[in-house]
């Protein structure tokens, strides 16, 4: 796919911005081997409910439910690599081009690309907190037994389940993430839409509220989304290779 003119309005747009941000969601880890959620024939909700395996009621009543339907996930994630679209957006980052990661994922790949501003708005898989005594764990251990057993781990003080800190659908996001989210997007003048169809709220909201105080923005999805029409830049395509174009022209111009 050429789309030469809109990824030179993207870069210039960038060059142009004052207080860009990012927001990216599983599309941006799809190139790394890591499956969506709704894409048809691959999307994690193809095959199961939701509010079945991934609600914090149903965890509750079933956790080895929930365990047992993320533990093919589990390994994929953490054999996964960083692709293209993360190694940019962390070079972004550190140069200042983009002021922070506001991210949808629970992969970690944006760390590990070295990006140093990230805000995970859906948690992540470093921890785990045990649902009797909440007592909150380092989770590798506790991954490495389960991968090798089947079993819920289980906390190592009181026995409780543990559970990942990741957000279940019926759970608040983290507080002090959404706010520290939120200071970006209200001082954004550019934010840059990479990987998500902007179907979840509240992120997908946080595009227009970079709209309401005159910003621009700059999407790019394999498939449509909400806000295209009153984007800038809209680029239908795999973002791991469409960021790193970009990101060249932005840098050359």
């Amino acid at each position: 796919m050429n789309c030469a003119d809109e990824i030179a309005r993207a870069a210039a747009l960038l060059r142009e911005a004052r207080y860009a941000v990012a927001l990216t969601g599983a599309g941006i880890s799809t190139p790394s081997g890591i499956p969506d959620f709704r894409s048809p024939g691959t999307g994690l909700w193809e095959h199961a409910d939701p509010m079945e395996v991934a609600s914090i009621y149903a965890f509750r009543r079933h956790p080895d439910a929930f365990y047992a339907w993320i533990r093919p996930l589990v390994r994929t994630l953490l054999t996964a690599e960083p692709n293209a679209g993360h190694l940019v957006l962390a070079e972004l980052e550190i140069g200042g081009w983009s002021r922070a990661i506001i991210t949808q994922n629970i992969d970690g790949l944006h760390q590990r690309a070295g990006a140093r501003v990230v805000l995970e708005l859906h948690g992540h898989l470093r921890e785990a907190t045990c649902m009797s005594c909440y007592r909150v764990l380092p989770i590798g251990e506790l991954l490495d037994d389960f991968l090798a057993s089947g079993e819920v781990p289980r906390c190592p003080v009181c026995g409780g389940v543990m559970k990942p800190n990741v957000v279940l659908y019926g759970e608040q996001l983290p507080i002090d993430v959404v706010n520290a989210a939120m200071g970006h997007v209200r001082q954004a003048d550019l934010m840059l839409v990479a990987g998500s169809s902007l179907e979840v709220v509240p992120a997908s909201q946080l595009p227009l509220l970079v709209r309401e105080h005159d910003g621009r923005l700059i999407v790019i999805n394999l498939t449509p989304t909400y806000i295209d029409e009153v984007a800038e830049v809209v680029i239908h395509a795999d973002v791991a290779e469409i960021l790193p174009r970009i990101a060249r022209a932005c840098v050359e111009g």
